[in-house]
């Protein structure tokens, strides 16, 4: 016979709070593996506001946050990955600008996060915004990202580059896809989830046929996933039909906590890490760590 208590075992709340109690203490218990050799991964999605940004820099915090030496580089002119993970990029700020445009060294540029001190950031500033119509008249335009990092990368014991590009297919956009050796797409758990990603692939087999021949789609993650709706479950049944290899186990929820950590300049991962958001963070950077780049 259970209590009468609030928080019996019977009501959802306690069964909630008591599987996140589960999965946190799970968490605690495993090792994340460090990769051989550094994987640099691109977050992208031509769609805005599916959760981008917010997953590039949580799932570097949450690396991070267990041993891992983690480069996050901003690629997108609004900056919001240089907010959330606290590092300066004021407008006078050295930043990835200087990096592919006036071939300023990598290593001279980033910053720490605050927060985790295996986390560092490339930041963005809006001079970035026109980098994108300096870049046409340049040699090699598509390239200067990887020219720059490649170096950086075999010179430093960085085990994972993740790069925020814009929510555009255009330049800078490039520029990642040809400095990466694999791609993480974010899909929202929402009506149009799929609207635009055949586009988006189209234009990953082009970089793989005339650009970067080792570039490889490693990983789809669900977001602002809902389990009370039926919407949000079809979203991820059809998404999981269609690459049933690439979606990882584990769908970030939408979480108030998610969306406040930026404003305090701080991941989930480091604002509030029993979060419902945070533990998710955490499992799907393991999912990813256990998984392993690409053979």
């Amino acid at each position: 016979m259970t209590s009468t208590g609030a928080f019996d075992d019977t009501t959802p709340l306690a069964r909630e709070l008591s599987d996140l109690t589960r999965r946190r203490r799970a968490i605690e218990q495993w090792q994340f593996p460090r990769p051989d050799a550094t994987r640099v991964i691109t977050v992208v999605n031509q769609k805005g506001g599916v959760g981008k940004t917010t997953s590039a820099v949580n799932l570097a915090a949450a690396l991070a946050s267990r041993g891992m030496n983690v480069l996050v580089i901003d690629l997108d002119p609004q900056g919001n990955a240089s907010t959330a993970l606290g590092v300066e990029h004021r407008s006078e700020t050295p930043s990835v600008y200087d990096v592919i445009i006036n071939d300023s060294p990598i290593d001279g540029i980033v910053q720490q996060s605050p927060d985790i001190e295996t986390l560092h950031c490339l930041p963005a500033t809006i001079h970035l915004a026109g980098a994108e119509i300096e870049l046409v008249s340049m040699v090699a335009r598509e390239q200067r990202l990887r020219t720059a990092l490649a170096p950086f990368v075999e010179n430093s014991d960085y085990d994972y580059v993740f790069i925020d590009c814009p929510p555009s297919l255009g330049l800078l956009t490039i520029n990642a896809f040809v400095a990466a050796s694999e791609v993480l797409i974010p899909i929202q758990c929402e009506y149009y989830a799929l609207e635009g990603l055949s586009q988006l692939l189209s234009n990953i087999q082009l970089i793989q046929r005339h650009l970067n021949p080792t570039l490889t789609l490693s990983t789809i993650l669900l977001t602002m996933f809902d389990a009370r709706t039926n919407l949000a479950n079809q979203v991820a049944e059809d998404v999981r039909q269609h690459f049933p290899k690439e979606v990882l186990r584990t769908p970030i929820p939408r979480s108030v906590r998610v969306s406040e950590a930026p404003s305090y300049g701080q991941t989930v991962v480091s604002y509030d890490p029993g979060s419902p958001g945070s533990v998710s963070y955490l499992e799907a950077a393991a999912e990813i760590a256990h998984r392993g780049a690409p053979s």
